[in-house]
């Protein structure tokens, strides 16, 4: 099965993709951007004890190298998380493809994805052209072409707009065999009440703050730290949006705070048996997963 969620720009990591020996999940990006992320499972055994272990393989790839998808996940309703140019591309190309979304992006992917009625063999039937909107709470069960199953719960991300506006959506994406979850929310924003009781395998989060004159428009270090603590995470992909190029009114007032290596700092000092992976373009990054 493969799951893909349109991100913001991120040089460094723009969007998990990942399969298994089972299903892939794939994520991403935006418009002109065109990295992504691969994650492969594979049987393998730990060279460091006897158990044996499926490791998930993360791979960065470019938009060319784009493989069959099953599934899109969108995040968030902004132009750099649902780039209407990349997802009418997406929707060209894949006519088969499922979208899970955030409720927000209703207005955008109404006009892209949509159920479409044909007529075959005589009769009148419906394409599986579709979008599931789920919000914060709200789970849906996916189907690969080879019947593995995996489930996409929704979790709170930002508010973006005014307090009584529905919250973006972050992802618990959980797969039964081998068993793990991922997490990923592209803003580093959450409800740390909501997650206390949670847990996840991999967090894919931002840990370089992006500022606005009083406002935090992507959280991170002490924040990222926190969310690796209170998901009792094993792992960590961070996201680079520190090395983001911004261009427009924002962004001669829009500055960064942390570096990746101050994040590890922290991260070292707090919950040093979590480990970080930064993968580099091209070159496979194994995750092992016990069995």
């Amino acid at each position: 099965m493969a799951v893909t969620s349109t991100v913001a720009r991120s040089p460094a990591f723009h969007a998990p993709t990942f399969h298994t020996n089972q299903y892939s999940h794939r994520c991403r990006c935006r418009g002109s951007v065109s990295r992504r992320m691969r994650l492969k499972m594979s049987a393998a055994a730990s060279g460091v004890t006897s158990v044996q272990t499926k490791p998930l393989t993360l791979t960065y790839l470019e938009l060319e190298n784009l493989e069959e998808l099953d599934c899109l996940l969108i995040t968030q309703s902004l132009d750099d998380h649902c780039h209407k140019k990349t997802l009418d591309a997406l929707s060209n190309i894949y006519q088969d493809l499922h979208v899970v979304s955030t409720p927000n992006a209703k207005p955008i992917l109404e006009t892209l994805f949509k159920e479409v009625w044909f007529c075959l063999s005589g009769e009148i039937g419906i394409s599986n052209l579709m979008v599931t909107y789920i919000e914060p709470g709200q789970t849906t069960q996916l189907k690969g072409r080879n019947s593995s199953e995996i489930i996409i719960r929704a979790s709170a991300g930002p508010v973006l707009g005014p307090p009584w506006q529905r919250p973006e959506n972050g992802y618990f994406i959980q797969a039964q065999d081998p068993k793990f979850t991922l997490y990923y929310e592209p803003h580093c924003v959450y409800n740390k009440f909501l997650l206390e009781e949670e847990y996840a395998d991999v967090v894919i989060t931002p840990v370089i703050k992006q500022l606005l004159p009083a406002f935090t428009l992507v959280s991170g270090q002490e924040d990222a730290v926190e969310l690796a603590r209170l998901l009792k995470a094993r792992y960590v992909v961070p996201m680079n949006n520190g090395e983001l190029e911004t261009k427009g009114l924002l962004s001669s007032i829009l500055y960064a705070d942390g570096t990746i290596d101050s994040f590890k700092a922290l991260l070292s000092n707090a919950l040093p048996h979590v480990q970080i992976l930064e993968p580099s373009p091209g070159s496979p990054l194994d995750i092992p997963i016990p069995l």
